[in-house]
């Protein structure tokens, strides 16, 4: 999952901001407490999401996959004043434990929780988006990915997750069960083809697609 060595990768984190004590928490309880914790954004990913929100500013944020919300916390901390984060989490087991961090932080009232299918949530929602994050079925990226351009704005900010898939993407052949790497594999070409946005794929962690909304 991680392509960058390991000491170049902890010299790297050691010299970025420090997350927050809430953060570290949230960090060390979904190692504790939660199934594949691999699955969380962690310090250097987490700090490179607030960044771009912070540089970025949005009003409204979605977030597709919440997880146990690190990744949540970090983009909220660019929001705008009075802006949203609209989160979106299938699986109802996180649920309790991502409120109860969001409760806990200063965005609490700024963070709305959508718990079901994205795929049915996401046309339902009426406002547009400044920025997204995908993270959650990789199967389902393409889907997510046309759902969301007609409602992102002008110059926003698409990430997508584990684009590189601990790099599978670059097998010819791909298993007929294997329906992840197919469809990240399609979405990589689908976003290379889109000539509504500009991309970036950046090699930290898993891989991360950055687009732009032209």
């Amino acid at each position: 999952m991680d392509f960058i060595d390991l000491k170049i990768l902890e010299y790297a984190e050691s010299h970025s901001q420090e997350e927050s004590q809430l953060l570290k928490e949230l960090y060390i309880e979904t190692h504790q407490k939660v199934l594949q914790p691999r699955m969380i954004s962690g310090h250097l990913q987490g700090r490179l999401l607030s960044l771009l929100s912070q540089l970025t500013r949005p009003k409204n944020i979605l977030e597709i996959g919440t997880y146990t919300g690190y990744a949540s916390l970090c983009l909220a901390e660019g929001l705008a004043e009075n802006g949203t984060l609209h989160t979106i989490e299938l699986n109802e087991e996180l649920i309790d434990f991502n409120q109860r961090y969001f409760q806990k932080s200063k965005f609490k009232n700024q963070i709305i929780c959508h718990h079901g299918d994205a795929k049915a949530l996401i046309p339902e929602l009426d406002c547009f988006f400044d920025m997204v994050f995908m993270d959650a079925d990789k199967a389902n990226y393409c889907h997510y990915f046309d759902l969301v351009l007609p409602k992102l704005t002008s110059g926003a900010i698409l990430i997508a997750d584990n684009v590189l898939w601990s790099g599978k993407v670059l097998e010819e052949e791909i298993p007929i069960k294997d329906s992840e790497t197919r469809g990240l594999k399609e979405f990589n070409k689908k976003v290379m083809a889109e000539k509504k946005v500009e991309n970036l794929l950046l090699p930290i962690r898993d891989g991360l697609m950055i687009c732009r909304k032209i």
